[in-house]
């Protein structure tokens, strides 16, 4: 199954259950969790870049993975649907908020190894910073 979804049986029927869309937080919310960074500030944060990021490079052709946070698929082109797709981004959290402010460029990031990526289409350089000042 596809990342975030879920199936079972309930009342003898199988149910589906549709993966949980990641939405951009408030402003004030995304203003109060820069000005203090905690892991659960962090969080707040992986999750709503990854949502502004899905929203300007809409598409299913790369997994972006923030773990232990979320993963978005994003950028058109071939869609999966089974197993590890073809187009494979991997960061931590600081790494992730770090791109989406613009505190760190995404070539600086894939030489340090902050950033694992494999595939086509695995340079986000055109869509980052998220931030707009």
């Amino acid at each position: 199954m596809a990342t975030g979804q879920h199936s079972g049986r309930a009342g003898g029927a199988r149910v589906r259950l549709v993966p949980v869309r990641l939405r951009p937080a408030d402003p004030a919310t995304v203003s109060a969790a820069l000005h203090a960074r905690t892991p659960a500030n962090d969080k707040v944060l992986t999750k709503h870049f990854l949502a502004l990021l899905a929203e300007r490079a809409p598409g299913n052709s790369v997994e972006v993975r923030v773990p232990p946070y979320a993963a978005v698929q994003v950028i058109p082109g071939v869609r999966h649907t089974r197993g590890t797709p073809p187009a494979v981004i991997e960061t931590d959290a600081q790494t992730w908020i770090a791109l989406a402010t613009g505190e760190l460029g995404w070539a600086d990031a894939v030489a340090s190894g902050r950033i694992r990526a494999s595939g086509e289409r695995t340079d986000l350089t055109t869509y980052l910073p998220l931030m707009e000042d």
